[in-house]
């Protein structure tokens, strides 16, 4: 199918005014507080609807409203409405505050910065979600930072990137299901292709976290450790670990924050329900912020603008790198279209697998490509939800944590590097 050029340009524009009142509004006040994302993407989402096909308005607000309420969007918002409300809680009967003092007194103040960054690689494997690993230690990790000086930006980013290493790898992650049943390969084979593209990016970014961890100097905490306060934590890993939904999982947590806080004192049934409350409302701006933003992008991808890119980078492809090169570009920009890495592997995923018979390329490679490179981008995005419910639960910008996110971006350039290379060999 063929699309104009400038009817393409046109549907992709609203991602483009985003970008541009966000970015260039932010760079010139000299402050990412300042602009709030919503604020944007309310402004780009009245341009969209006002670009898009004529027909009446209803028509124009019903296709807006399918975007924003998918069910996709929709398990989001419970995600982040739970979220908030386990997070507040467990603050109130001092979870957060004891989890940090524990992981202080274990963790060498030089092993502070590799080892959580090791533990989120860990846990999200496990987990199989980068979110559900952000949910569990973004708050750990801002606590750290409270505690000891470090930047909050800098140590939520260390967790962060451990989360996108499971996110990327792990045989229960949406993204590796997407992958792989798009280019009809098996799990573990896509698992050892990608292991020797990731692999070395971990090992890099643990050393950049050995290196500066040298410098640190924090301070062990004083007192005895409230074992009974880890129990909330303890327990949102481990059923995430066991394969229970996330959903439930916090669902669990907060029931759990109740009992420990009425059993010690700590909380009341009003303080309770107070503190559930304030989490909820916590998490407002990053509810409009997803709703607006799976509104846009619906109007985006009904206008054409998906289906243009994806004809533009299939048009002048030639050779196997290019051909490889062309489905890391197709995925990163859907990526960056739609906000959601798995949606952006299952929109691109069947030209992919065209692509991929087309010019002879290996399946497995393909797969991890298509997985590497979505991860990449969704780590990079301001509104991705992975940012959104960290900057949320960090109380920080986005774009503070994205500045300090070595993991994404070293995956990045080192499946960039396979591309080039013809890495590995084997599957190449």
């Amino acid at each position: 199918m063929q699309f104009s050029s400038k009817k393409g340009w046109a549907a992709l524009s609203p991602l483009l005014v985003f970008l541009g009142i966000y970015l260039v509004s932010s760079i010139a006040a000299k402050d990412f507080y300042k602009v709030p994302t919503s604020a944007a993407f309310l402004i780009a989402s009245a341009y969209a609807l006002i670009i898009s096909k004529k027909a009446p308005i209803e028509e124009k607000i019903a296709m807006f409203s399918e975007g924003a309420g998918h069910k996709n969007v929709l398990l989001m918002l419970w995600i982040f409405i739970l979220a908030g409300a386990f997070a507040e809680t467990a603050r109130q009967i001092g979870a957060v505050d004891a989890t940090v003092a524990v992981t202080l007194a274990v963790l060498p103040s030089k092993m502070l910065y590799a080892g959580l960054f090791i533990a989120s690689c860990f846990i999200s494997m496990a987990v199989g979600t980068s979110v559900g690993t952000i949910v569990a230690l973004v708050p750990v990790a801002a606590g750290i930072a409270s505690e000891s000086g470090i930047d909050t930006g800098y140590i939520t980013a260390i967790v962060a990137g451990g989360a996108f290493f499971g996110d990327n790898l792990s045989f229960i992650s949406d993204t590796t299901i997407a992958a792989t049943r798009t280019q009809e390969c098996s799990m573990s084979d896509k698992f050892k292709v990608n292991l020797r593209i990731t692999a070395p990016a971990a090992v890099i970014v643990t050393a950049i976290y050995l290196f500066q961890g040298q410098s640190a100097a924090i301070a062990s905490p004083d007192g005895p450790v409230e074992w009974l306060k880890l129990i909330p934590y303890v327990a949102v890993i481990g059923l995430a670990i066991s394969g229970v939904n996330v959903v439930a999982v916090l669902a669990l947590g907060i029931v759990i924050n109740a009992v420990i806080g009425f059993s010690t004192g700590l909380l009341d049934w009003t303080g309770w329900l107070g503190g559930i409350g304030r989490g909820i409302a916590g998490m407002g701006d990053l509810i409009i912020v997803t709703m607006l933003s799976g509104g846009m992008l619906e109007v985006i991808r009904r206008n054409g603008g998906i289906d243009f890119i994806v004809s533009s980078l299939t048009k002048h492809i030639s050779g196997k790198r290019g051909a490889e090169m062309s489905i890391a570009a197709l995925v990163s920009f859907a990526n960056v279209c739609t906000a959601n890495n798995t949606i952006a592997i299952l929109t691109t995923g069947h030209i992919s697998k065209d692509i991929t018979a087309r010019f002879g390329l290996d399946p497995r490679k393909t797969a991890s490509i298509l997985d590497s490179f979505s991860c990449m981008v969704q780590g990079m995005l301001p509104y991705g939800a992975q940012m959104l419910m960290a900057s949320g639960l960090a109380g920080i910008s986005a774009l503070s944590i994205i500045r300090y996110l070595y993991y994404p971006v070293t995956m990045g350039l080192v499946a960039f590097a396979a591309i080039l290379l013809r890495y590995p060999k084997k599957y190449s």
